[in-house]
């Protein structure tokens, strides 16, 4: 059973978040503050956090970056009233890996959860599978039946990153945050000219394919 923490200074969010997560039998505790949160995890193995942005003492933005400087890589989902770009913005450079708005969907938040989850454990095998494909985080190769591939760190990360969230369109700027970090002075076209290397080394790979959304940025998607 998964441990899911759940942060929110509004007892009622607390409440009916509890109610639909043990209803598809998670384990559920609770925190009012980012400050509460962290002691809970001092005592509690927890599998993934769900996280209020607004709270008192410490929020959610000061929680997530404890976390991650802590080198953490604990599944986090922001849950806010907080609906600007710039506020989302703010979660994910902070570190975290989701981040909706409330009044939320429960199915979609649910699917989130899962998603998190299945990733999480991505994350910990360090490789993903896309039927015959590998990719071997710690080696930095893509592999398929005895044909390998070394790749380039950056190609590397970019490719890994998008594989690990089939079909999330990720903006330029996240790519580029992330892969190449927010100081760093490379422009856009470093981003693009990446893209294009992946795209003609994998180019007779039928099992996955890096999609370029217009006005918005990339994702790739699986085909097995």
């Amino acid at each position: 059973m998964f441990n899911i923490l759940v942060a929110d200074d509004d007892k009622n969010t607390r409440m009916l978040l509890k109610v639909i997560l043990e209803a598809e039998n998670y384990s559920v505790l609770t925190a009012e503050n980012g400050e509460e949160a962290l002691s809970v995890m001092e005592s509690n193995h927890i599998d993934l956090a769900v996280i209020d942005v607004m709270m008192p003492k410490m929020d959610g933005y000061e929680f997530t970056k404890i976390l991650r400087e802590g080198n953490s890589g604990l599944p986090i989902l922001m849950l806010s009233a907080k609906q600007l770009p710039a506020d989302k913005r703010m979660g994910f450079l902070a570190g975290t890996d989701d981040y909706m708005t409330k009044p939320f969907d429960e199915e979609e938040f649910l699917l989130r959860i899962k998603a998190l989850l299945r990733r999480a454990q991505i994350a910990s095998e360090r490789k993903i599978v896309i039927g015959e494909v590998v990719l071997d985080y710690d080696a930095l190769t893509v592999s398929r039946n005895g044909e390998v591939q070394e790749l380039p760190q950056k190609e590397f990360l970019l490719l890994y990153k998008l594989l690990s969230y089939p079909d999330k369109i990720f903006t330029r700027i996240q790519l580029m945050d992330e892969i190449w970090g927010t100081d760093s002075e490379s422009g856009w076209e470093t981003l693009t000219v990446h893209i294009g290397r992946l795209r003609k080394k994998f180019e007779s790979w039928n099992e996955f394919e890096i999609i370029s959304v217009r006005g918005l940025g990339y994702k790739a998607v699986k085909k097995v």
